[in-house]
């Protein structure tokens, strides 16, 4: 059994996409799944109620795995992280994530804030031991098969011993949640050559080559579309937050841009290119886990409707059991201790 909590107050659309959505959710899940729906419960029940007396009345035995936890604050789009922690401790973020760290909820999802959630995972659930920083990892479509590329939005600067933790706690990803054995990794950069790139990113190349992971080298932008570079299939993408953040909003405007082109060169049928385009819709793929925290924070886009909060509920329940934060906690301890390993070797 897998207990969800869901931050009902987060994103453009709440309370009534999260509620729906967790109804989507649960229509396909195995019964003994619950969400906790955390948030302020008037308000809560009231769009509960709506939504099983209207549209989705054919849900309404869906009704007793719902739970509600009284969260009476609401982190808005806006507020500052650090003010929103401290100022609003009782908000539906905070408390949905206390749940986890209390051992009464096996996952959180939220369409709020993403500073907020960042922060506020970080300080109520923890970080494993020796990672600088949580980063999120994020379902890029390919021609191929998905890649998880890392960081696409935590951190804005990343030094090149964070990019490594990066690259580690992406192989756990592709390895927990895609079923890729063994994962490659390639390096984010403007060639493929190691002198490319800057300092970081030239730094980091060398101590992937020593980090025992699968890594193919430096990648290019244009390697991600077709999921894989001269030197084979790729898996996981590394970067810092901000190339990774533009990457991603470039992502998310193509398919709505070439879906345009298309029906206006082709006058083909929007409902057909919808079809065509579909994996590029981030609604597909639900939401990011922010890796390296001690639980399972999904994070959805703010737009996320019925549907993306529904497939982000699924992205959190095969977080949980694969248990794939303690898998974390794992690799990056055997990331220290080689290091540590290295660090005290003789010079040759």
């Amino acid at each position: 059994m897998a207990r969800v909590a869901l931050d009902a107050m987060g994103g453009d659309f709440a309370p009534r996409a999260t509620v729906a959505g967790a109804l989507l959710a649960l229509a396909e899940l195995e019964r003994e799944h619950t969400v906790q729906l955390v948030g302020q419960s008037a308000v809560v029940q009231a769009t509960i109620d709506e939504l099983l007396a209207g549209e989705m009345a054919a849900h309404a035995a869906l009704r007793d795995r719902l739970e509600l936890v009284e969260a009476p604050d609401v982190i808005t789009m806006t507020d500052k992280p650090s003010v929103a922690l401290r100022g609003k401790p009782q908000s539906s973020m905070v408390v949905g994530l206390r749940l986890q760290a209390e051992g009464r909820s096996d996952a959180f999802v939220s369409a709020g804030n993403t500073g907020a959630q960042m922060a506020a995972s970080a300080f109520v659930l923890g970080r494993h031991e020796g990672l600088a920083r949580p980063a999120i990892g994020t379902l890029f479509p390919t021609a191929r098969k998905p890649v998880v590329v890392l960081d696409s939005g935590a951190n804005v600067d990343s030094s090149a011993e964070e990019l490594v933790q990066f690259a580690r706690i992406g192989t756990v990803y592709a390895e927990d949640m895609l079923g890729r054995p063994n994962p490659t990794v390639g390096l984010l950069s403007i060639g493929e050559e190691a002198e490319k790139g800057n300092a970081a990113v030239k730094e980091a190349h060398q101590l992937l080559l020593a980090s025992g992971l699968n890594f193919l080298g430096n990648v290019e932008g244009r390697d991600i579309p077709v999921g894989q570079c001269d030197r084979g299939p790729i898996d996981v993408v590394v970067c810092d937050g901000f190339v990774g953040n533009v990457l991603l909003k470039f992502y998310e405007a193509l398919a709505p841009t070439l879906m345009g082109m298309f029906a206006k060169a082709l006058g083909a049928e929007r409902a057909a290119l919808e079809e065509a385009f579909r994996e590029l819709d981030y609604s597909d793929h639900g939401g990011a886990p922010l890796l390296g925290v001690k639980g399972v924070s999904i994070i959805s886009h703010g737009k996320s409707g019925p549907r993306a909060i529904k497939n982000a509920i699924r992205v959190a329940l095969r977080a949980s059991e694969s248990r794939m934060s303690e898998h974390v906690g794992r690799r990056l301890a055997e990331g220290t201790a080689s290091r540590a390993a290295t660090d005290g070797a003789p010079a040759a």
